[in-house]
């Protein structure tokens, strides 16, 4: 589930590592993106730079395209970092 909009995203879960919910309490880090069957931590972005990152394939084909809004938000996010650059 996306944590900015509350849309749930139909993806995969293939790994065996997580990123631990606790470890990010101090940091300039926010959780975007949890799995709603075990509650992990799914996407993740930083506070004050311009970087976001997700724990499943958005662009994988075939299969549900619920997710390519990140790489709208991504374009985004370049756009405004080089406007803000310039």
């Amino acid at each position: 589930m996306d944590l900015t909009t509350n849309k749930v995203e139909i993806t995969s879960q293939n790994h065996g590592f997580c990123v631990d919910i606790d470890s990010l309490s101090n940091s300039d880090i926010s959780v975007t993106h949890i799995n709603l069957n075990d509650k992990t931590v799914e996407g993740i972005r930083h506070n004050t730079h311009p970087a976001f990152s997700v724990q499943y394939h958005p662009e994988s084909s075939p299969g549900p395209h619920d997710s390519e809004y990140l790489f709208d938000r991504f374009i985004e996010l370049i756009c405004e970092y080089k406007n803000k650059s310039s």
